[in-house]
């Protein structure tokens, strides 16, 4: 047996080195995973506590839609696309997070969100209460708010920032420091509860939250209140959440200008609220409107005056919405922006003290077509693979129906090719956003009566020009106003201390562990 293990030997170490002589030795492809290989095996493992620690979820991107991103990043660039690698694509470690809720197999934002600002997975459409909470019973609240990691880092005398492209009471941005039995109670909640906003400035005064960041003004002012910019408050009493921060010494901000007139040394509080609901999309933002990119900056260069070090939890809002209305266009053009914050995120920090870990919520019924050749455009028709090339050929698959189709769908939304029967004739006609925002209902007896007709209908002839408008909206097999979440697993990317504890398929409540014994729990 010894004789024989030792020829194993013999011949595994004259493999590895003929390696070298392999015919395919000289080909690119061959030396980047060698050089990759060669990475890994010289990787270090961080163990310093973590001084600051940077959470970026981009809501609704999953694997399949950062797929998409990625894609559409590179050919952005010039690049035929699959071979673009997103900034945190780059990171040395990863893992796979389940993403169901306590009592759902298809998750909502706000307990997943709630999972990895508490440790603890929660219920259906409830925020960082336990699994006794019931969703819209206030009763429940009682004694079942959980503690956050956002509380847990202020006590240990760190700076607490939220930034989002959605509302700032919505349910990702919502979880850093509300408690709710309803996640829609963001400007109004039932008697003996407190709404979401009202919750923030609580926070911004006790000192736990010094820094946020988003959309959702209408929430924090009585209705027809000016908060700059046109935008105007909802609230039906008469509560001025607004007047209240700046009366404890908060500054305001309510556009990029604003915003970029704020001493961040000073170390007051920073409430800034650069919309009415949700902020635009990307491929929608007004110059004076703060981007994403904008916010990060501003959140980071504010909470690094703090030398004990910050949390920061960043979210790109929007990259769900664009999802759900079947619209890819918008929702990549989000990715992308995502993706320039997390890289500036990590150009302003050092990797020695700062975990960043970039994840998502939950994923979309996003789905893929085949079979593509290379660089077919990602928001385009699927184009046929070219024997002997590298590049597509130019020319479309067709369907057995003899027509072609994009490589991005979804398997419900507002795109489905069944149409009610009495426009069964718009099954050959392309619908934009436009169109379906038009279509929404618009008087509540309508909404809460919905007359439910036959479906019918087949897919229309699509063109390139099309399909890569702006607001196209992708073909859908189910008809829905409001395209659904998935409940598949997504990726967590991470670098910085004690990020190799992200690895294999893990809960999603483990990220709040990570982040906890990273910055609170680690030996030194």
């Amino acid at each position: 047996m010894k004789a024989t293990l030792t020829a194993m030997a013999t011949v595994l170490a004259a493999t590895a080195a003929g390696a070298q002589d392999l015919p395919q030795a000289d080909s690119q492809w061959y030396t980047d995973a060698q050089g990759v290989l060669n990475d890994m095996i010289e990787r270090q493992q961080n163990t310093n506590r973590a001084l600051n620690v940077i959470l970026f979820v981009a809501d609704g991107n999953g694997v399949g839609t950062n797929y998409a991103t990625r894609i559409f990043a590179g050919q952005e660039e010039g690049k035929l696309g699959e071979e673009h690698v997103l900034p945190y694509e780059a990171y040395p470690n990863l893992a796979l997070a389940k993403t169901y809720n306590i009592n759902a197999q298809t998750p909502d934002s706000a307990p997943t969100a709630g999972a990895m600002n508490t440790g603890v997975k929660q219920v259906f459409n409830t925020i960082n209460l336990s699994e006794e909470g019931v969703h819209d019973q206030c009763a429940s609240e009682e004694g079942n708010k959980l503690t956050t990691f956002a509380e847990l880092a202020s006590d240990a005398g760190k700076s607490v920032g939220i930034v989002t492209s959605a509302r700032i009471t919505h349910a990702t941005p919502a979880a850093v420091y509300a408690k709710t039995a309803n996640r829609n109670w963001e400007g109004e909640a039932a008697e003996g509860c407190t709404d979401i906003a009202t919750q923030l400035l609580e926070s911004m005064q006790s000192g736990v939250v010094d820094i946020a960041l988003g959309g959702g003004a209408r929430a924090f002012a009585p209705e027809g209140t000016d908060l700059g910019d046109g935008m105007l408050g909802s609230r039906g009493d008469d509560v001025d959440l607004v007047a209240m921060a700046k009366e404890a010494g908060a500054a305001y901000a309510y556009n990029l200008e604003t915003l970029q007139a704020i001493n961040l040394e000073e170390g007051a509080p920073v409430l800034g609220l650069f919309g009415a609901s949700h902020m635009s999309y990307e491929a929608d933002r007004p110059e004076s409107e703060p981007s994403l990119v904008n916010m990060v900056e501003t959140a980071i260069e504010y909470l690094s005056n703090n030398e004990d070090g910050f949390y920061l939890e960043i979210e790109s809002g929007r990259v769900d919405h664009a999802n759900h209305a079947g619209n890819a266009y918008r929702a990549l053009t989000d990715g992308v922006e995502f993706a320039n914050a997390v890289a500036l995120a990590d150009e302003m920090t050092d990797d020695s003290d700062t975990l960043i870990i970039v994840t998502a919520d939950h994923e979309h019924s996003i789905a893929f077509n085949g079979y593509c050749g290379r660089g077919t455009p990602i928001l385009g028709l699927c184009m046929d693979i070219a024997a002997g090339q590298v590049e597509h050929s130019g020319e479309p698959v067709l369907a057995d129906d003899g027509l072609p189709y994009t490589v991005i769908g979804y398997l419900n939304g507002p795109g489905s090719v069944l149409k009610p029967e009495m426009d069964a004739d718009a099954g050959s006609e392309t619908e934009t956003a436009a169109d379906v925002q038009a279509s929404q209902p618009t008087d509540e007896a309508e909404a809460e009566e919905p007359q439910v007709p036959v479906f019918s209908g087949s897919r229309g002839e699509l063109t390139q020009e099309d399909v890569t408008d702006i607001d196209y909206l992708q073909q859908a097999l189910i008809p829905k106003s409001s395209e659904s979440h998935s409940g598949e697993d997504v990726a967590i990317y991470a670098k910085g201390p004690w990020a190799h504890l992200i690895d294999g398929t893990v809960e999603q409540n483990y990220i709040f562990h990570v982040m906890h014994h990273a910055a609170m729990g680690a030996d030194q």
